[in-house]
């Protein structure tokens, strides 16, 4: 896509408006824009083209299929159904493997995954091409999902497949075109175009997540499709948007490519998402603070706590002093300082400036997980932890494991480090980080005594878990399939 073209589109634009005003007073003579204008106007219009049918091509359509609890007004007042449940979005294909990339929302809670390649179907010589016309959609597996940043990776069962690739979002310019592909209402293999109305937008102050707002039409569907830049790299998946219609209003958002390579290649390697921190805790830096504290200018963040023992306390970082940048990359805000600490990846070290009596000097910081991520048990898992009727991986709380743990109400039990798709039960199912303290009633301290008490439960048998999760204590009530 050239610049000058664009150009050129503007000028036709500004040509047809003079033809207007001139035919008001000279209806009778014919007129007709320069051959150069009309050219500019069909090489754009063929680049856009070309441009669409080869990412879409990389684009698929996604169907997923669970069950949700639908609360129904009765007689009696309400009654929880459990309602079957169908949602389309769409993915792009990152790997000639077949490896997907779309939202987490499209595809949480989903039993079943099929994916359809909308833009392969009609290709000659494509591979899967009678796979498809005669079988329909292809099976799809989840590999992983990450709730925080709402990315999940499929995978489908082919090879030699076009794929895309990601972009550097931190190239991404205000003005740039974009192009936003999906399935918007089930249209699959759409394409609408429009312009980066902010490289990056953060949506809510206390929320450090940025995302590439668009003015590109994105409606429900379009979830999980990427937002392309002129070179037909990856710069953006499509999230969701502001609308007070529940349609299209020219505020879209994507997000960025760089968070969405970090996810990826984690959830390719190990099924879930490292956090990475520091062992800090920042503020924003105003104006009244900056004068109270007698610091220099307000960019930057304050570090207002260091934990003790931590990688930062041990690099020689103390509580007043202002973060101003990362590996180089400055550091103006919390959302800055969340985004450079966000690409690093745990171990990694970085080198971190700071101003400390408006002196500056760089600390070299190691890169650590946080303790409390509940998802740091996913690596310990095997088949043997696998509690199939509940649709959960277990660690027994002992050991090692017990030392990962914060203090435990009871410090027996089962700490839930993973779930599978498929449970035999349906309700108040536990979460990634619960410790399952009890089954009806008797207490269990292994994987094998939860497995003994679920079996010698009946199908109309009621199933109650006591389990322990974030310091409390609560029941939940699951119900058989």
């Amino acid at each position: 896509m050239k610049l000058s073209r664009i150009a050129s589109l503007a000028a036709v634009v500004c040509f047809a408006a003079v033809v207007i005003a001139q035919d008001k007073t000279s209806a009778s003579v014919p007129v007709h824009p320069p051959a150069s204008k009309i050219d500019s106007i069909r090489g754009f219009s063929a680049d856009i083209q070309e441009l669409s049918r080869t990412v879409g091509r990389c684009v698929v359509q996604i169907s997923s299929t669970g069950y949700t609890i639908d609360q129904q007004g009765g007689e009696h007042g309400q009654t929880s159904l459990l309602q079957p449940e169908r949602s389309t979005g769409s993915g792009v294909i990152l790997s000639a493997d077949g490896l997907i990339m779309t939202n987490a929302h499209v595809v949480t809670g989903a039993t079943k995954l099929r994916v359809r390649l909308a833009g392969l179907e009609h290709e000659p010589g494509f591979s899967l091409r009678a796979h498809q016309l005669h079988h329909g959609p292809l099976e799809a597996k989840l590999l992983g999902l990450d709730r925080q940043t709402d990315l999940a990776l499929i995978k489908i069962d082919a090879q030699d497949l076009p794929f895309l690739t990601l972009a550097d979002s931190a190239e991404v310019k205000q003005g740039q075109i974009a192009l936003a592909f999906g399935s918007p209402f089930g249209l699959e293999n759409s394409v609408s175009m429009g312009i980066v109305s902010s490289p990056a937008r953060q949506i809510d102050p206390d929320n450090p997540m940025i995302y590439v707002q668009t003015d590109a039409a994105v409606n429900p569907g379009n979830s999980g499709g990427p937002l392309v830049d002129v070179d037909g790299r990856v710069i953006g998946l499509n999230t969701f948007i502001l609308s007070s219609s529940g349609g299209s209003e020219g505020l879209s958002f994507a997000i960025p490519s760089n968070i969405i390579r970090s996810v990826f290649t984690q959830l390719k390697k190990d099924g879930h998402v490292h956090r990475g921190q520091i062992g800090v805790r920042v503020r924003s830096i105003t104006s009244a603070l900056a004068q109270g504290l007698n610091l220099k200018d307000d960019q930057g963040v304050l570090v207002e706590d260091v934990i003790p023992g931590g990688p930062a306390e041990n690099a020689g970082m103390q509580i007043g002093d202002v973060i101003v940048a990362f590996d180089s990359k400055p550091v103006a805000n919390i959302r800055q300082f969340a985004v450079n600490l966000y690409r690093l990846n745990v171990g990694e070290i970085a080198n971190i400036d700071v101003l400390r009596k408006n002196q500056k000097t760089t600390l070299q910081v190691h890169v650590t997980e946080h303790k409390d991520d509940p998802d740091r048990f996913a690596d310990l898992i095997t088949p043997s932890n696998s509690i199939p009727p509940l649709g959960i991986y277990g660690l027994d709380v002992a050991g090692p494991i017990a030392a990962m743990l914060p203090t435990l109400r009871i410090t027996s039990g089962v700490v839930v480090a993973a779930r599978s798709a498929n449970s035999d039960y349906y309700g108040d199912r536990p979460n990634v980080g619960d410790i399952i303290h009890a089954v009806n009633g008797q207490s269990v301290s292994s994987i094998d005594q939860v497995k003994q008490a679920l079996s010698t439960l009946k199908p109309d048998d009621p199933l109650v878990l006591q389990v322990e999760r974030d310091g409390d204590l609560a029941y939940l009530i699951l119900e058989h399939e």
